[in-house]
């Protein structure tokens, strides 16, 4: 090895050994090599579970054990730009479905979260008062227990900003506790999951069956039916006289008068004759409701012939459509032709008047070959437009969800004002803007690879940063503080909450057991969980649940963290 070391170059040596001022050069090496060396590390599954990209903090650690430093202006600017990049993309991907999950089982799953939230807000609390761990390592160690980055993010903000209003106090780094008790604490959700299997006896398909149910009963989505009209209170009445009658809760995307093989999309001033056969498109129960006003079901097969008037889907990304509602465009009059759904962020929407269109929606379209010719012409349905990133919407979404974050607010009892912080308040940002789809001309739209890859990049980041900082005196730190003790702590602030959680949502709730395994996920922010469960129960059905308490849990964990800080270490 010291041959080695010999022949190399000086230069080489300098952005390759251990130094203990290290240039931006060598930083950056570092930084990369450990990310690396850790995905490769987080690819390794042990009983069926890796440590994914949580891996290249262990790398991380195991590079600051040896020495090896990052320059300090650089280290604070990847911990931050990470985390900003992790939660404005997980922000802008699940945006679309966070508010109209809000609805229904929405409320009770984020109420089960914020409930385990506070739960271990309180057994971190407890702790603090019946030993001798100061709130700066159990910060650090509840973090690690429910592993989650921004919380620990915001810990260490708000533990800077005490430092620089006392500096005559010493505080510890938080991130040495999260790195002792992370791995533990993916294993004690993935242990609770197993645990509630078999406390309750669950039959997997059984779950499976009874939630697939649930969820068409509660969110049908829209289906179509072929109707004869046959009731005489109807002759002679047009399409929108229907639509009326029916709230607007149906579309008649297709009409075939009888005796006639001709298949048009109709106008709302269409006039309907007897034994007419229309296709009537809605949510299930509006469409029942529609048949039995009008005639009943019919199973005529030329209505769906495409000869002349044909389905075709279409992107939307001409800024002519965007953020206009179904209703202006009016393609029944332009074009004749009708918009029947709408699908986004794997939604499927009924194209109601008022709806409004986003960039990236793909919309379904019936009607002749002129009018679809014209009508993907007017609304855009550029794949390579669509595959271009909209970087002038994440660059400023970023500067205003840190502005956001930036902003003190005075909570009683305090000594300090608390900040949303660099997660939270990009989080927030990224929430609103995905779900509304942008201002004017600034698109939100991200395809999948490019927030999977902006969420993945900056938790690389984010742990590399963490990691090499708190490798320089991890060792030491877990021997003079007894680390397998607050992996003991860590495991009860892990598991305990959300044992009561489960026995509630399972015993009084009657929830099923699949998206309780998402909650429990969601609940910790831990993919390495989500992951497990979704292997293990072979469904992707826990992923729901998971994306709908994210970002609230999100939040609180963040505020939980500078709130515990900030009462318990002043």
């Amino acid at each position: 090895m010291n041959l080695l070391l010999n022949i190399l170059p000086a230069w080489l040596l300098e952005l390759l050994t251990p130094n203990e001022n290290p240039s931006i050069a060598s930083s950056l090496v570092l930084i990369f090599v450990v990310m690396a060396t850790g995905i490769m590390l987080g690819k390794i599954k042990v009983a069926g579970v890796s440590l994914g990209s949580a891996g290249v903090m262990f790398t991380g650690i195991f590079a600051g054990h040896l020495g090896f430093r990052l320059e300090e202006g650089t280290l604070n600017f990847l911990k931050d730009a990470g985390l900003i990049l992790v939660v404005y993309a997980i922000g802008m991907q699940v945006g679309p479905s966070f508010f109209s999950s809000l609805k229904k089982d929405g409320l009770i799953y984020n109420a089960l979260a914020a409930g385990t939230v506070l739960l271990g807000a309180a057994g971190t609390i407890i702790l603090f008062k019946i030993t001798s761990t100061g709130m700066d390592n159990l910060v650090g160690i509840m973090s690690g227990a429910v592993t989650n980055t921004p919380g620990l993010g915001a810990a260490q903000a708000t533990l800077l900003d005490l430092k620089n209003d006392f500096p005559e106090k010493t505080f510890n780094d938080p991130a040495n506790a999260y790195a002792i008790t992370y791995p533990f604490g993916v294993i004690g959700v993935i242990l609770v999951m197993l645990l509630g299997k078999r406390l309750f006896n669950i039959s997997v398909e059984k779950e499976m069956e009874q939630f697939e149910e649930g969820i068409r009963r509660n969110y049908p989505a829209p289906g179509h039916v072929k109707c004869r009209l046959i009731r005489p209170d109807f002759f002679g009445k047009t399409i929108q006289d229907l639509i009326e009658e029916t709230n607007h809760t149906v579309i008649v995307s297709r009409l075939k008068h009888s005796g006639s093989t001709i298949v048009e999309s109709p106008h709302n001033d269409t006039v309907l004759k007897e034994r007419d056969v229309l296709m009537l498109v809605g949510l299930p129960a509006d469409i029942e409701n529609a048949v039995q006003l009008i005639g009943r079901v019919s199973n005529d097969r030329f209505i769906e012939s495409q000869a002349n008037t044909m389905t075709k889907g279409f992107l939307v990304t001409n800024d002519e459509a965007v953020r206009k509602s179904i209703g202006q465009l009016n393609l029944e009059d332009r074009y004749g032709a009708r918009i029947t759904r709408v699908y986004r962020a794997g939604l499927e929407l009924l194209a109601s008047p008022s709806l409004v269109l986003h960039f990236g929606d793909k919309i379904r379209v019936v009607g002749d070959q002129t009018a679809l010719d014209n009508i993907a012409k007017l609304v855009g349905n550029s794949e390579k437009r669509l595959n271009e990133p909209q970087l002038l919407s994440i660059f400023l979404g970023i500067v205003f969800g840190v502005l956001l974050g930036s902003i003190p607010f005075v909570l009683p009892g305090l000594s300090a004002p608390v900040k949303l912080g660099m997660a939270a308040g990009p989080l927030l940002v990224a929430l609103v803007i995905s779900r509304y789809g942008g201002i004017r001309t600034m698109h939100s739209y991200l395809n999948q690879s490019a927030m999977l890859f902006m969420k993945d990049f900056g938790m690389c980041l984010f742990f590399a940063a963490v990691g090499i900082h708190a490798g320089d005196s991890f060792y030491q730190t877990f021997i003079t503080y007894n680390g397998w003790l607050w992996v003991v702590y860590g495991m009860c602030i892990t598991m305990l909450p959300l044992l009561i959680t489960i026995i509630i949502a399972r015993v009084f709730l009657k929830m099923n057991y699949m998206p309780m395994m998402g909650l429990a996920s969601g609940s910790y922010t831990d993919p390495a969980a989500l992951a497990f469960s979704t292997n293990y129960f072979k469904s992707d059905l826990p992923m729901q649940a998971y994306a709908t308490v994210y970002p609230l849990v999100t939040i609180l964990r963040i505020l939980v963290a500078q709130v515990l800080v900030l009462y318990f270490t002043t």
